[in-house]
């Protein structure tokens, strides 16, 4: 059963309220660049025993709300438990990032089996309740899941790849067998994010990083299709559940993006010119696009770089957020005086 959706900014937010402040969350406030994390890392083993640990993944998602007081916190997990969950093998190493078994053909797909995946991913539902039961109500709760074509990449390229060379090549030229694969990941993240809602998030998040290296004609069906897909779904079983997308880099395609697949809120990177954010705004609200490098920089460039943003889009529905993710190197202290500027 679907959670009551209660009253909280964020959740506001995505249903197009404009505030006096808008709500603030970060992208990777849960991570390495706070000492709590990194002490709490080194008890796990792996990052995924971390990640399908649930007391520990809880207590990670937790740290940077009792710090700083965010307005929503977002499930510690990663994109790619998803393949993990339909069985392909991964491993993280510590200066190279994530390992997979490439998948190189259509006949490698993998078959898409509720029962086991959803036992291999379990203790990531629990992570979600424990996390559910420990917020404040008015803090929301925002699962996540990769995209179909930044997932593939993964699978594909068997790692993080500079060009996405063999991900591009299947697409071109065998699109049938590399429409299966975008459809067996669209299928396994639907299942996936219906069992999240369900033990406790409210908001849910599709994260599309490499959606910049798809070419246009890719882009359609590997990008905004399967996306469309899950949209659908997921709101046909839990239709008050907000759904923000974020396709990283879609630069000219990101327009046709929102308009079709159906997304509540569409997250921006930090290429985003501010006059396109306000023009997506008049549609639906935005959320983003601090760089997070001015964070790392903190001071002066941070709050001109924050005011700008918010004096550009806080008339509209809008949520803070950086264009990316919270890098290792950030300061502490950084993020605690972006709250502080939003709130003061």
């Amino acid at each position: 059963m679907e959670c009551p959706m209660p009253k909280t900014p964020l959740i506001d937010a995505l249903n197009g309220i404009v505030s006096a402040r808008p709500p603030i969350w970060l992208m990777r406030q849960a991570g390495r660049y706070l000492p709590e994390y990194r002490e709490l890392r080194g008890q796990a083993g792996s990052f995924v025993d971390l990640c399908l640990t649930p007391a520990l993944a809880a207590e990670v998602t937790l740290q940077p709300i009792r710090r700083y007081g965010f307005d929503a916190a977002i499930l510690f997990s990663d994109i790619l438990m998803v393949p993990f969950g339909l069985g392909q093998h991964l491993r993280f190493e510590e200066g190279r990032g994530p390992i997979l078994a490439p998948i190189q053909t259509a006949a490698d797909i993998p078959r898409f089996d509720p029962e086991g995946f959803h036992a291999q991913l379990g203790p990531i539902y629990e992570t979600v309740e424990r996390v559910r039961a420990e917020l404040d109500p008015s803090v929301a709760l925002i699962g996540f899941a990769g995209s179909p074509w930044t997932v593939a990449s993964y699978m594909v390229e068997g790692g993080t790849s500079r060009d996405f060379a063999r991900l591009k090549t299947w697409a071109f030229a065998d699109p049938d067998g590399f429409d299966r694969l975008i459809a067996r990941i669209a299928e396994a993240t639907i299942a996936y994010l219906d069992r999240q809602i369900r033990a406790g998030a409210q908001v849910v998040k599709l994260f599309d990083s490499w959606a910049g290296a798809a070419p246009e004609t890719v882009f359609e069906r590997a990008v905004i299709a399967p996306t469309k897909s899950i949209v659908t779904a997921l709101k046909r079983d839990h239709p008050s559940v907000p759904i923000i997308g974020f396709a990283r880099g879609a630069g000219a395609m990101t327009r046709s993006y929102v308009e079709t697949t159906g997304i509540d809120a569409v997250a921006l990177d930090s290429a985003t010119p501010l006059a396109m954010a306000c023009a997506l705004q008049a549609d639906r609200p935005v959320q983003g696009n601090l760089d997070p490098m001015a964070l790392v920089a903190g001071g002066d460039a941070l709050r001109a770089e924050t005011d700008r943003i918010v004096d550009a889009l806080s008339a509209g529905p809008f949520v803070f957020n950086l264009g990316h993710g919270i890098v290792p190197q950030t300061p502490p202290e950084h993020v605690a005086e972006l709250v502080a500027r939003l709130r003061g």
